[in-house]
């Protein structure tokens, strides 16, 4: 009996011709899935594919649109077709225009946001009939979905108002697959990846001295490739956990606690507007100090 994961598995990664996709990519191939790698650049996912066959894997690439809704549905059929089913969506594609809020243009706002949030949601929606279809025809399948999210989509990024509530997004859509999809068999998580990736690299100065490979020999933290192994199982029948969101980053993993009740008064009638700002700094005065934005002073 093999001890890879993911024997037998076909798994679909989007925005997989580079940085954290590919390395998805190739781990999922090297535990034994079969691997649709899906990138707008068409080029770049033949390239990560051509990789996989060298190495003895199987993969084929495709280079849909993750936010076109006929693409989408396309990029499903095509795991089915090639592979015979899908067991695992992992959902990575994206892009960043970075911009003040007040510099921040209508296009610049869409762009962003169809793609992370919007692409997310059509390749989980069309995947998710598909493992529907499977349970009621009584072939449920181990079905997994891992979305990307993003630290400040959880806690903001000064600079980055269109890429975090789309990521907010996409951790806020993750606990509502779950909740919706686990009656099919599906457990749906998210990630909160930090690593060196074209997007962290364009950044900035201090960003890409921050993400650069050491020169030394030690840990590279920043390396893309410290983040698949966490996919890896989450995108594995071994997976026990669903509505999860995971900072990942180097060698640690973290689980990010999101929105909760705090401190609360019931008056047992409606407060008067005078009322109210003593109460409010009370209440905030008992509750949890919030982590601050990425670039917040």
């Amino acid at each position: 009996m093999s001890d890879k994961l993911s024997d037998g598995r076909v798994v679909i990664i989007t925005g997989a011709g580079q940085g954290i996709g590919r390395a998805h990519a190739l781990a999922f191939a090297a535990d034994g899935a079969s691997v649709v790698v899906n990138d707008y650049a068409v080029e770049a996912a033949q390239r990560v594919v051509d990789e996989i066959v060298a190495a003895g894997g199987k993969a084929v690439a495709n280079g849909a649109d993750v936010a076109d809704w006929d693409a989408g549905a396309e990029l499903v059929a095509t795991a089915v077709r090639e592979f015979g089913g899908l067991d695992t969506v992992v959902n990575n594609a994206g892009f960043v225009r970075d911009r003040m809020l007040v510099s921040l243009s209508e296009d610049e706002w869409d762009s962003v946001v169809r793609v992370h949030l919007k692409g997310h949601f059509v390749v989980l929606r069309h995947a998710a009939e598909y493992w529907r279809a499977q349970a009621k025809a009584g072939a449920q399948r181990e079905a997994r979905v891992v979305n990307t999210s993003s630290g400040a989509g959880i806690f903001g990024s000064v600079g980055q108002g269109n890429y975090a509530a789309a990521k907010a997004g996409i951790a806020e859509l993750t606990i509502q697959a779950a909740a919706e999809l686990g009656g099919y068999g599906v457990l749906v998580n998210a990630i909160a990846p930090a690593a060196r990736t074209a997007m962290t690299m364009g950044a900035g100065d201090a960003m890409a001295a921050q993400m650069a490979a050491p020169t030394d020999g030690s840990f590279d933290a920043m390396d893309p490739a410290n983040i698949s192994p966490l996919v890896v199982w989450l995108g594995s029948a071994q997976a026990d956990v669903s509505g999860r969101v995971f900072e990942v980053e180097g060698g640690t993993i973290t689980v990010l606690d999101g929105w909760q009740r705090a401190a609360s008064r019931d008056k047992g009638a409606r407060w008067e507007p005078a009322e109210v700002g003593s109460v409010v700094a009370e209440l905030v005065s008992q509750s949890p100090e919030p982590v601050k934005a990425y670039g917040a002073r």
